[in-house]
């Protein structure tokens, strides 16, 4: 019986890609060798249909069959939280009860487009919420950057004290290493609110520091996981200095990959280069790499693994 998702969690919790052909089609075998790619590189959990699994150009069929079958792959060996965020209340019931039901450990949502007012965004909250029912586990993705809606310590904290279901915070906003602080030290202060789990995502781009501040992982797609898994794990073993130093080799790359609107392709090559996938397509609209740009990954690529053997 599958885990579900709680305040407890930790670790790196993957942002999985999805695979495309060239024309367009999901690519499942590539799924497949993502999937257990992901595995090897020992990740805690994986989220699977997120913005950077490019959901949103997908039909509501495609991504509960693509849903089925990552579920299918993973076989219970880690949890699997579901990004099912929507413009539509009922598609969002729907492939939340639908995933629960294959498996999954819990779902992703973030905040409609449009919410201005901190009383529009809790009116919407409990709506899912009560929509979802007291059985789903939540991770609020706050991702303000793409959703356009900016929430407050306050109201979060709020949401945190009337709904249990929610035991997740995944942080991306930015700059955002004062409200990550804050969502800690609110906890710490007052012993009546729940201490949930916060993962971090932009890449990674600010993994130490969030750490520091008191976060319990990552929840990103870096196309190098083993990273990090390694700075996470070091932050909990008390090598920090270490922990860093190994996130510093990494650095220009993870640099690289973020680059909005951009980052998916250099991601998806990146992972085509490991033997992860057999096609780095991003389904259209969307980047492509040039000569240029496939130059520059190859020439950043090449001084990680040089970095890398002399710190071996």
């Amino acid at each position: 019986m599958t885990e579900l998702l709680n305040e407890q969690a930790k670790g790196v919790f993957i942002i999985s890609a999805t695979p495309f052909e060239d024309d367009g089609a999901i690519d499942y075998p590539s799924i497949d060798s993502l999937i257990e790619f992901y595995l090897e590189k020992q990740v805690t959990g994986v989220t699977i249909l997120g913005m950077m699994g490019e959901a949103v150009k997908m039909s509501p069929q495609e991504a509960e069959q693509v849903m089925h079958h990552m579920i299918k792959r993973v076989d219970n060996r880690i949890p699997v939280i579901v990004g099912v965020s929507d413009t539509g209340l009922g598609k969002i019931v729907d492939l939340a009860k639908s995933s629960m039901d294959a498996g999954a450990a819990g779902v992703m949502l973030a905040p409609m487009s449009g919410l201005k007012t901190e009383e529009n965004i809790y009116k919407y909250f409990d709506q899912a919420f009560s929509a979802l029912g007291d059985n789903i586990p939540v991770c609020f993705q706050d991702y303000p950057q793409a959703t356009g809606v900016h929430i407050s310590v306050d109201c979060f904290n709020k949401l945190v004290r009337d709904f249990s279901q929610l035991v997740m915070f995944k942080h991306e906003d930015c700059p955002g290493l004062g409200k990550l602080s804050a969502i800690r030290n609110a906890a710490e202060a007052d012993n009546s609110l729940r201490k949930i789990s916060i993962l971090v995502g932009n890449g990674g781009l600010y993994l130490p520091e969030e750490l520091a501040r008191g976060a319990d992982g990552a929840m990103t797609g870096f196309a190098f996981p083993e990273m990090l898994t390694a700075v996470v794990k070091g932050f909990e073993d008390g090598n920090i200095e270490e922990a860093k130093n190994l996130f510093d080799t990494y650095l220009p790359l993870v640099r690289y990959e973020q680059q909005p609107g951009f980052g998916l392709a250099i991601r998806k090559e990146t992972l085509r280069r490991r033997g992860a996938i057999r096609n780095a397509s991003t389904r259209a609209p969307g980047p492509k790499l040039n000569r240029i740009d496939h130059d520059e990954l190859s020439g950043l690529l090449a001084r990680l693994e040089t970095r890398l053997k002399e710190i071996e």
